[in-house]
């Protein structure tokens, strides 16, 4: 089904079942409505809010109250709104509540996935110092504790263990009856870790620490475990050793030369040692001294090489190509050891290719000097980069310090995993040198300014020091406040420093500033607790049950002095304020709601127009537009007092005749021209409403209404003819200009007579020529109706002052009245936009509203014109004239037609005679309906109607 066709059916819906109407909610709304005052209507909305009315009723009072009083209306809206937002943190709670406890369920806490829970949470919105969030929040804190805890206790663990490696090799050392004497409580404490690292591995949080900590504690268990078995193998071995001779030494050193001096056996070692020594150490001395190689036989080493590697090299390239992806795993091994074998005098000109080859061949490493080799000359180029072509730096002295810095430590990581290329660290080594020049004349400067700034800020505090002794007697606090407030700023602004010699300066700039800010702060105090009593103050005239003015505007005077004498932080200022107003306010407010009510009583002027507002009402709560404009036009009758003229007409016509007490009909004393006026407003008013209702029906509507009214104590009186409308003569129409004749020799006519001044003068006055007798305002006060303005006609008789409760009666009623006709008029356009286009689709002119129905901008030729293009076959597509209608409207036109629709634009430019789209939309519309119905082009008919027709 088309859009348009939901559209127009949501319309008939709203006017089938029609929504709360003012008289339903009022005492739903506990008189809501009907408070005359708006402080009465905010007590009643606040205690009817404390009901706790469903969110559909409190849409629906704010949709009414809305365009009556936004006052009132405000408070409804936050409410609401602040229902919409517990709703929305409702099911944000949920979801996240979901979130978190898929988190604890899981075998394995993921922690970054714990940590960034709480912080989108957050983001998201959602109540986290609320339940169930805050316990899940909570639990999730201790599951992350306790795994960060844990991955504590395993690194506590593995320094544990190497200690206690540390202590064993260290026994090793001593002599056997220590180590001996010292293995028990060594040995306790080894089975003490590891009951603690099996106790580790059995926490409940264990599977959730990061994935390195198990393999740690594993191998410091492991490599304890070995320490401590061979300690504990060699001692036993050592003890066995020192009662049997026949026993083997234990492998360390020092509790062997103990066994065999125990045995008698060193000295004899010794002797036979000593010989040997002095041979050996010859030996040692001839390998340390390595012999330089003749250059002519370097060279045939690096021939050999390259003719080794090169074959190697070959047969592995060889044997890629013919396999076709397959890894040759032989030549690639072969290719390795003749690497290993001579690969430090290999030159660098087969590094590449022997890189791709062995990658290619399956070794992921491949050629590791040739990697080195590109990193180095990356960290060459970076190094050579911190300088332009002028040696002007390229970066910042802090940040070519810590680039610096980086790049030798890369290259030192470099050195330690692969072969050295020394042209490449040459290079380096000069670019970075010659960058560290600018780093070097960075710290100079750096040292400069530093000295300047910090000679700087001990001047700004010696400045201070000398304006507090200055100023110890001043009371002028606004320009202290001011002086301060330059004086922080200035520090704030003096510079950079080191972080200790701020820390050392910050101490004493606070002592001080907080010295020279002492008499300030101590006169803000006083004010303070001085508008604390004007406060007080405040409160007990508030309270009082006679509300004098004249205490008010003296305190508020005397609040204005304080303030002007003493400044606060605005924030506070603002509060006490706040505070200060708040019980005068309370109290006009209440002025204003317990103003006394008129106890006289009522005129008969003010019973009409209350009889006539309570007319409307009913009218109003029918939902009848023609009954509504005919009680309209009762009340504004009621108002000019036609209605007790006409009724005193009556009772002179017939004097006989008795007269009720009551008025029996507010709609038959409304003169004629009163419901002649009703009656031609009928035409407008069936274009608003979806049905037309004549002027003998609404006449005894509304009588039969007032009938109603008037109630059982209102006397039986019988009809009467109505007085005679009195029909005013019409005014002549004022002439505005008379054009003359301006040709040569032609005499000119008369002007007519002016005010006193030259003949034809603007605005000239009649009487000029008045003589010496006549009166200085001559007769124009009769003229005109004694008006001020010449040109202003008599005044519009407004009938008599109205009473208070009459005059609000009268204006709530008319809001309402005119609200609803605003209702009805939507609800009947919508109406008629839906039965075009359900006639338009359907092909059915006879489905079509009337020409009522569409409006007064619609005649019967164009309804005919409109009946004929719906009821033919459908032609072509007007595109041209949509395009115009649009235009007509002024809606915009899809993104794609905008282009056609300049074009149509350009070309109306050129069409200087021919009637433009303003003039011609109805045969535009005609030309639309002929063509074929789609929904895209229904849509933008509909857009365009629903401007045209209320045109």
């Amino acid at each position: 089904m088309p859009i348009w066709q939901h559209r127009a059916f949501k319309v008939l819906t709203v006017t089938s079942s029609k929504p709360f109407d003012i008289a339903a909610l009022d005492p739903l709304t506990a008189g809501l409505f009907n408070a005359p005052t708006s402080s009465e209507r905010s007590a009643r909305l606040r205690d009817w809010l404390l009901t706790e009315p469903s969110d559909d009723l409190m849409a629906e009072v704010y949709r009414e109250l809305s365009g009556r009083d936004k006052g009132v209306a405000k408070l409804l809206k936050e409410k609401l709104d602040e229902l919409k937002r517990l709703h929305g943190q409702e099911a944000l709670a949920t979801e996240w509540a979901q979130k978190a406890e898929q988190l604890l369920q899981a075998p394995r806490l993921n922690m970054a996935d714990a940590l960034a829970w709480q912080r989108d949470a957050a983001k998201a919105g959602a109540p986290l110092s609320r339940e169930p969030l805050a316990g899940l929040k909570h639990r999730l804190t201790e599951v992350v504790k306790g795994v960060e805890d844990l991955q504590h206790q395993v690194m506590v663990q593995r320094e544990a263990a190497v200690l206690l490696a540390q202590r064993i090799e260290v026994l090793s050392t001593k002599s056997l009856a220590e180590a001996l004497g010292g293995q028990t409580g060594l040995e306790a404490d080894v089975a003490q870790w590891q009951n603690q690292a099996q106790a580790l591995t059995q926490s409940s949080v264990w599977p959730s620490i990061e994935l390195k900590y198990p393999p740690q504690l594993d191998a410091a268990g492991k490599q304890l475990q070995a320490v401590w078995d061979g300690f504990s193998a060699a001692a036993a071995l050592a003890a066995l050793a020192q009662t049997d001779a026949t026993t083997a030494l234990p492998p360390v050193p020092v509790w062997a030369d103990e066994i065999l001096r125990l045995r008698g056996e060193f000295s004899q070692q010794v002797a036979a040692v000593a010989p040997s020594a002095k041979p050996a150490k010859t030996e040692h001395a001839e390998k340390a001294v390595k012999p330089k190689i003749d250059p002519a036989q370097r060279q045939a080493l690096r021939e050999q090489a390259m003719l080794a590697v090169t074959q190697a090299l070959v047969v592995l390239e060889k044997q890629l190509t013919e396999s076709e992806g397959a890894s040759p795993a032989d030549a690639a091994v072969a290719l390795r050891n003749v690497l290993k074998t001579h690969g430090k005098q290999l030159d660098t000109s087969l590094d590449e290719r022997l890189h791709k080859s062995l990658t290619a061949g399956g070794d992921a490493e491949g050629w590791p000097r040739w990697l080195a080799d590109q990193v180095r000359t990356d960290l060459v180029t970076q190094a050579e980069a911190l300088l332009d072509a002028n040696k002007v730096p390229t970066v910042g002295g802090r940040k070519m310090q810590d680039k610096l810095r980086q790049l030798r430590d890369g290259w030192k990581q470099i050195d330690q995993g692969g072969l050295p290329n020394h042209a490449l660290w040459k290079r380096f080594d000069a670019a970075c040198n010659e960058a560290y020049k600018a780093v070097l004349a960075w710290l100079e400067q750096m040292k400069k300014d530093s000295a300047d700034q910090r000679a700087q800020r001990v001047a700004l505090m010696d400045e201070v020091k000398a304006w507090t002794e200055a100023h110890a007697q001043s009371e002028d606090w606004r320009a202290q406040l001011r002086a301060l407030h330059q004086f922080a700023d200035r520090w704030r602004n003096a510079g950079h420093l080191s972080e200790k010699a701020f820390g050392e300066m910050q101490g004493q700039w606070k002592s001080i500033f907080k010295a020279a800010a002492a008499p300030l702060e101590a006169a803000q105090k006083a004010s303070i607790e001085r508008r604390q009593a004007l406060i007080n103050e405040a409160r007990e005239v508030g309270a009082a049950p006679a509300l004098r003015v004249d205490v008010v505007k003296a305190l508020q005077q005397r609040w204005q002095v304080e303030a002007q004498s003493v400044p606060l932080d605005r924030k506070t200022e603002q509060k006490l304020w706040e505070v200060f107003r708040a019980p005068l306010d309370e109290a006009f407010q209440r002025k204003g709601t317990d103003r006394p009510q008129p106890t006289g009583p009522v005129s008969a002027h003010d019973r009409a127009v209350l009889d006539a507002s309570k007319a409307l009402d009913l009218a109003n709560a029918s939902g009848d537009a023609a009954k509504i404009r005919a009680a309209m036009a009762a009340l504004d009758a009621a108002l000019r007092g036609q209605a007790l003229q006409a009724q005193a007409a009556q009772t002179t016509q017939s004097p006989q005749s008795p007269v009720s007490s009551a008025t029996s009909s507010t709609a038959a004393l409304v003169p004629a021209q009163a419901v002649a006026k009703a009656q031609g407003d009928e035409a407008s008013a069936a274009a608003d409403a979806t049905a037309e209702v004549p002027a003998d029906e609404q006449a005894s509507d509304a009588a039969t209404a007032e009938a109603a009214q008037a109630g059982p104590d209102s006397d039986s009186v019988p009809p009467q003819e109505p007085a005679p409308a009195v029909v005013a003569a019409k005014p002549a129409k004022p002439v505005v200009a008379v054009r003359g004749d301006d040709r040569p020799g032609q005499k000119r006519p008369e002007a007519p007579a002016g005010r006193d001044g030259r003949p034809g003068e603007r605005g000239a006055r009649p009487g000029g020529d008045r003589g010496p007798g006549a009166s200085r305002f001559g007769d124009r006060g009769a003229e005109r109706g004694g008006d001020r303005f010449g040109d202003r006609g008599p005044r519009e008789d407004r009938g008599p002052r109205l009473g208070d409760a009459a005059f609000r009666a009268q204006r709530d009623a008319m809001e309402r009245a005119e609200m609803s006709l605003r209702k009805l008029a939507a609800q009947a356009h919508g109406e008629t936009l839906g039965r075009v286009m359900t006639a338009w689709q359907a092909r059915q002119a006879e489905d079509l509203p009337t020409v009522q129905e569409l409006g007064k901008g619609i005649n019967a030729a164009t309804r005919q014109a409109w009946a004929q293009a719906v009821s033919a076959e459908p032609k072509t597509s007007g595109a041209t004239a949509l395009l115009r209608l649009e235009m007509a409207a002024d809606v915009p036109s899809p993104a794609d037609k905008i282009s056609d629709r300049r074009a149509l634009q350009l070309q109306l430019l050129t069409q200087r005679n021919q009637p433009g789209p303003n003039e011609t939309w109805a045969q535009d519309v005609a030309q639309v309906l002929s063509g074929p119905h789609d929904e895209p082009t229904a849509r933008r008919l509909q857009n365009v109607l629903k401007n045209l027709l209320r045109s």
